[in-house]
Protein backbone atom coordinates (compact mmCIF):
# COMPACT_ATOMS: atom_id res chain seq x y z
CA UNK A 1 0.00 0.00 0.00
CA UNK A 2 1.04 3.45 -1.09
CA UNK A 3 2.66 5.61 1.75
CA UNK A 4 0.14 8.77 2.84
CA UNK A 5 0.88 11.60 3.74
CA UNK A 6 -0.17 15.61 4.07
CA UNK A 7 1.62 17.96 1.64
CA UNK A 8 1.27 21.49 2.32
CA UNK A 9 3.10 24.08 0.27
CA UNK A 10 4.49 27.53 1.70
CA UNK A 11 4.20 29.97 -1.52
CA UNK A 12 6.45 33.50 -1.65
CA UNK A 13 4.59 36.41 0.15
CA UNK A 14 5.12 39.42 1.36
CA UNK A 15 5.45 43.10 0.36
CA UNK A 16 5.14 43.35 -3.34
CA UNK A 17 4.67 39.80 -3.99
CA UNK A 18 1.34 38.42 -4.97
CA UNK A 19 0.24 34.97 -5.16
CA UNK A 20 -3.30 33.74 -6.20
CA UNK A 21 -2.11 30.49 -4.01
CA UNK A 22 -2.69 29.88 -0.11
CA UNK A 23 0.39 30.82 1.87
CA UNK A 24 0.24 28.47 4.98
CA UNK A 25 -1.05 25.49 6.33
CA UNK A 26 -3.28 27.12 8.57
CA UNK A 27 -5.09 28.96 5.59
CA UNK A 28 -5.33 25.17 3.89
CA UNK A 29 -6.49 23.87 7.13
CA UNK A 30 -9.43 26.01 7.37
CA UNK A 31 -10.49 25.69 3.53
CA UNK A 32 -9.77 21.92 3.07
CA UNK A 33 -11.68 21.76 6.47
CA UNK A 34 -13.93 18.14 6.44
CA UNK A 35 -17.09 17.33 8.19
CA UNK A 36 -19.26 13.82 8.30
CA UNK A 37 -22.94 14.18 7.99
CA UNK A 38 -25.22 10.64 7.94
CA UNK A 39 -28.75 10.90 6.51
CA UNK A 40 -30.33 8.86 9.23
CA UNK A 41 -33.24 6.05 8.21
CA UNK A 42 -35.93 8.35 8.68
CA UNK A 43 -34.57 10.65 6.77
CA UNK A 44 -33.91 8.79 3.87
CA UNK A 45 -37.60 6.83 4.39
CA UNK A 46 -39.05 10.51 4.01
CA UNK A 47 -37.13 11.10 0.99
CA UNK A 48 -35.24 14.05 2.44
CA UNK A 49 -32.12 13.59 0.62
CA UNK A 50 -32.45 15.96 -1.74
CA UNK A 51 -33.02 18.88 0.10
CA UNK A 52 -30.65 18.11 2.70
CA UNK A 53 -27.80 17.82 0.12
CA UNK A 54 -29.12 21.22 -1.85
CA UNK A 55 -29.02 23.06 1.85
CA UNK A 56 -25.69 22.04 2.25
CA UNK A 57 -24.77 23.21 -1.65
CA UNK A 58 -26.23 25.90 -1.59
CA UNK A 59 -23.98 27.10 1.72
CA UNK A 60 -21.47 26.64 -1.06
CA UNK A 61 -19.63 23.47 0.47
CA UNK A 62 -18.28 20.52 -1.79
CA UNK A 63 -19.73 17.12 -1.35
CA UNK A 64 -15.75 14.81 -1.42
CA UNK A 65 -18.07 11.33 -1.05
CA UNK A 66 -21.37 10.06 -0.33
CA UNK A 67 -22.67 6.55 -0.15
CA UNK A 68 -26.39 4.95 0.60
CA UNK A 69 -25.67 1.95 2.70
CA UNK A 70 -26.77 -0.37 5.04
CA UNK A 71 -24.79 0.37 7.81
CA UNK A 72 -23.78 -2.87 10.03
CA UNK A 73 -24.10 -3.29 13.73
CA UNK A 74 -20.55 -2.79 14.48
CA UNK A 75 -19.61 -0.17 12.43
CA UNK A 76 -23.00 1.63 14.65
CA UNK A 77 -21.36 0.55 17.54
CA UNK A 78 -18.12 2.43 16.59
CA UNK A 79 -19.47 5.37 15.80
CA UNK A 80 -21.72 5.56 18.78
CA UNK A 81 -19.09 4.20 21.70
CA UNK A 82 -19.32 7.50 23.58
CA UNK A 83 -23.20 7.16 24.31
CA UNK A 84 -22.74 2.87 25.54
CA UNK A 85 -23.60 3.66 28.60
CA UNK A 86 -26.52 5.72 28.01
CA UNK A 87 -30.25 3.99 28.53
CA UNK A 88 -31.21 5.41 24.62
CA UNK A 89 -27.76 3.23 23.02
CA UNK A 90 -29.49 -0.23 22.09
CA UNK A 91 -32.33 1.58 20.74
CA UNK A 92 -30.17 3.91 18.75
CA UNK A 93 -28.50 0.82 17.45
CA UNK A 94 -31.72 -0.18 16.41
CA UNK A 95 -32.98 2.60 15.30
CA UNK A 96 -30.12 3.21 13.04
CA UNK A 97 -29.56 -0.35 11.52
CA UNK A 98 -33.21 -0.63 10.46
CA UNK A 99 -33.36 1.05 7.51
CA UNK A 100 -30.43 3.03 4.83
CA UNK A 101 -28.69 5.51 5.55
CA UNK A 102 -26.68 8.44 3.31
CA UNK A 103 -22.88 9.32 4.64
CA UNK A 104 -21.33 12.22 3.51
CA UNK A 105 -18.34 13.98 3.22
CA UNK A 106 -18.85 17.58 2.95
CA UNK A 107 -15.69 19.88 2.65
CA UNK A 108 -15.40 23.63 3.13
CA UNK A 109 -14.52 26.86 5.12
CA UNK A 110 -15.61 26.43 8.80
CA UNK A 111 -17.99 23.40 7.51
CA UNK A 112 -17.58 20.98 10.72
CA UNK A 113 -19.59 24.65 12.89
CA UNK A 114 -21.61 25.46 10.47
CA UNK A 115 -23.01 22.53 9.16
CA UNK A 116 -23.91 21.64 13.36
CA UNK A 117 -25.85 25.25 12.89
CA UNK A 118 -27.46 23.94 9.44
CA UNK A 119 -28.65 20.89 11.58
CA UNK A 120 -30.38 22.76 14.53
CA UNK A 121 -30.49 21.34 18.07
CA UNK A 122 -30.68 17.23 18.81
CA UNK A 123 -33.91 18.03 20.00
CA UNK A 124 -36.26 19.40 17.14
CA UNK A 125 -38.34 20.52 20.00
CA UNK A 126 -35.66 23.57 19.97
CA UNK A 127 -34.45 23.44 16.96
CA UNK A 128 -34.70 27.06 15.07
CA UNK A 129 -36.89 26.86 12.00
CA UNK A 130 -34.95 26.94 9.03
CA UNK A 131 -32.48 24.27 10.06
CA UNK A 132 -33.03 20.59 8.72
CA UNK A 133 -34.15 19.50 12.13
CA UNK A 134 -36.21 22.50 13.05
CA UNK A 135 -37.71 22.10 9.24
CA UNK A 136 -38.27 18.22 9.27
CA UNK A 137 -38.39 16.37 12.31
CA UNK A 138 -40.81 16.46 15.87
CA UNK A 139 -38.92 13.65 17.91
CA UNK A 140 -35.61 13.50 19.28
CA UNK A 141 -35.31 10.02 18.81
CA UNK A 142 -35.96 10.10 14.51
CA UNK A 143 -34.09 13.46 14.30
CA UNK A 144 -33.08 13.08 10.63
CA UNK A 145 -29.64 13.25 10.48
CA UNK A 146 -26.23 13.28 12.35
CA UNK A 147 -23.38 16.02 11.95
CA UNK A 148 -19.77 15.82 13.68
CA UNK A 149 -19.38 18.03 16.67
CA UNK A 150 -15.52 18.48 16.18
CA UNK A 151 -12.76 18.90 13.63
CA UNK A 152 -11.57 15.97 15.60
CA UNK A 153 -14.54 13.96 15.77
CA UNK A 154 -14.99 14.53 11.76
CA UNK A 155 -11.90 13.12 11.06
CA UNK A 156 -12.68 9.88 13.14
CA UNK A 157 -16.12 9.64 12.02
CA UNK A 158 -14.68 9.75 8.04
CA UNK A 159 -12.10 7.63 8.61
CA UNK A 160 -14.96 5.18 10.22
CA UNK A 161 -17.40 5.30 7.51
CA UNK A 162 -15.32 5.83 4.17
CA UNK A 163 -12.19 4.39 3.21
CA UNK A 164 -8.69 6.50 1.75
CA UNK A 165 -9.65 5.73 -1.84
CA UNK A 166 -13.57 6.73 -1.29
CA UNK A 167 -12.22 9.72 -0.33
CA UNK A 168 -10.04 10.50 -3.50
CA UNK A 169 -7.79 13.25 -3.68
CA UNK A 170 -4.98 11.62 -1.68
CA UNK A 171 -1.45 12.22 -2.33
CA UNK A 172 0.46 9.00 -2.65
CA UNK A 173 4.36 8.94 -2.82
CA UNK A 174 3.90 7.77 -6.27
CA UNK A 175 1.70 11.19 -7.01
CA UNK A 176 4.30 13.09 -5.33
CA UNK A 177 7.08 11.97 -7.19
CA UNK A 178 5.46 12.50 -10.75
CA UNK A 179 4.10 15.77 -9.65
CA UNK A 180 7.80 16.75 -8.98
CA UNK A 181 9.34 15.48 -11.69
Amino acid sequence: MPSRFLLCLHLPSGPGIRSPFFSSCRTMASISERTFIAIKPDGVQRGLVGEIIKRFEQKGFKLVAMKFMHASEDLLKEHYIDLKDRPFYAGLIKYMHSGPVVAMVWEGLNVVKTGRVMLGETNPADSKPGTIRGDFCVQVGRNIIHGSDSVESAETEINLWFTPEELGNVITTEFLARLLG
